[in-house]
């Protein structure tokens, strides 16, 4: 046996799992959160044992990962014996600076500590997360998977803003979009799934969660994202608006005497769905628009409204369409989400079965009509898989 460890750190937790590389199969995962505040939490969970939970002060990473330590020793699987290959960490900006996974050296974790202005909110936390991991783990390597790396291969004229190019060349402003893992994974294992070749494929995948995003798939390669610069821009999502004119904001500063900093907290944790029905919980949402609730359901009309939109951006930008995918948690869980997003889309060969698409399960599966151009299927997203996989493939 040969494992892995992905980590995915924020800044007041993580998030781990141990793979079994040979079977690919979870040996143990678990979650340190609430690092710094007075009371944090952790839990872990081994494959086949019930979870195992605890409250106790976590000061800072360091302390978390010693957390995390204690709870593999107590409760199993060992690491000692686990023959642990390397450490895998999700990125989630990587810049025009990496176009692959990459092998973490004090070079490496300057880079994407100096990358922080495009994602503020994840990079400082991942950089975080890397130190309290090496000095944990200091004798097998430590790769770093990007987000953004999946959208390298999108063309110019896909990737460039409508600005002066002098200040965006500065400034490094460019779509790079993000869930690349997730794009990665889900569009392959899509071609698998239906015994098809990946160069043949022409995929829309929807990475439909709290945080959502578009992806249109040539070949097995990113040709555009919904995400831009950061990942405000796109889809409607929980508390983030997606795609606004940004005129809004120049009209909000005038009008609202709103701030810089003001404005960035609307859009990216006031707005989405929490902004249009005081609740970003989709769940909730559905919940309330079934009850008759019509202000819910007006906001799932802009949401369904965006994802059509970027479904025949995509459609156009590929030449045609082969698939389209929903993952994440509320595209693999929610078939009035899918329903919705795609009614009346008919005319261009997407068409939904109801009875495939109503009964929950968790297994990929096809849910369009056998009469379907496009065939519409979900698929399970995997990205921790996908990050060791690219991990393992580095070293």
């Amino acid at each position: 046996m040969s494992a892995v460890l992905v980590i995915n750190s924020g800044s007041s937790s993580f998030k781990y799992q141990l793979i079994d590389m040979q079977t690919e199969t979870e040996l143990a995962s678990g979650l340190v959160e609430r690092i710094g505040e007075a009371s944090g939490h952790a839990r872990h969970t081994a494959a086949g044992s019930d979870r195992v939970e605890q409250t106790l002060p976590i000061p800072d990473h360091t302390a978390g990962f010693a957390v995390m330590l204690a709870a593999f020793a107590a409760s199993g699987p060992q690491l000692s014996t686990a023959n642990l290959v390397a450490v895998g960490h999700r990125v989630v900006q990587g810049g025009s600076i990496f176009q692959g996974p990459t092998v973490i050296d004090d070079e490496v974790l300057a880079q994407i500590s100096a990358l922080s202005d495009l994602a503020p909110l994840h990079n400082p936390a991942h950089v975080q997360g890397i130190n309290a991991a090496r000095a944990q783990f200091p004798d097998v390597p430590h790769v770093a998977v990007f987000d953004t790396s999946f959208h390298q291969t999108m063309p110019a004229p896909a990737y460039t803003y409508a600005i002066d190019t002098a200040l965006a060349a500065e400034y490094g402003i460019r779509r790079y979009g993000a869930h690349g893992s997730s794009h990665k994974f889900v569009s392959e294992a899509a071609a698998e799934f239906l015994g098809r070749p990946l160069a043949e494929l022409k995929t829309i995948v929807l990475h439909l969660g709290n945080g959502a995003s578009a992806c249109a798939v040539d070949g097995g390669k990113s040709i555009d994202t919904s995400m831009g610069l950061t990942p405000l821009q796109g889809l409607v999502m929980g508390t983030r608006s997606g795609d606004i004119d940004p005129a809004v904001l120049f009209h909000l500063h005038r009008k609202a005497g709103m701030s810089i900093e003001e404005l960035d907290t609307l859009l990216n944790k006031k707005s989405g769905m929490l902004g249009l029905t005081g609740n970003g919980d989709m769940r909730d949402v559905e919940d309330a628009a079934i009850a008759g609730d019509a202000v819910a359901q007006a906001a799932l009309d802009v949401y369904y409204h965006r994802i059509r939109g970027y479904v025949g951006n995509y459609i156009a930008q590929l030449g045609g369409l082969d698939v389209i995918v929903f993952t994440a948690g509320i595209g693999e869980n929610s078939g009035i989400i899918r329903a919705g997003a795609l009614a009346g889309l008919e005319f261009l060969g997407i068409e939904i079965d109801p009875a495939k698409n109503d009964p929950f399960s968790r297994a990929a599966r096809v849910i369009s009509t056998d009469d379907s151009k496009v065939t519409v299927l979900v698929i399970p997203t995997n990205e921790e898989l996908e990050i060791a996989r690219q991990t393992l493939a580095v070293i």
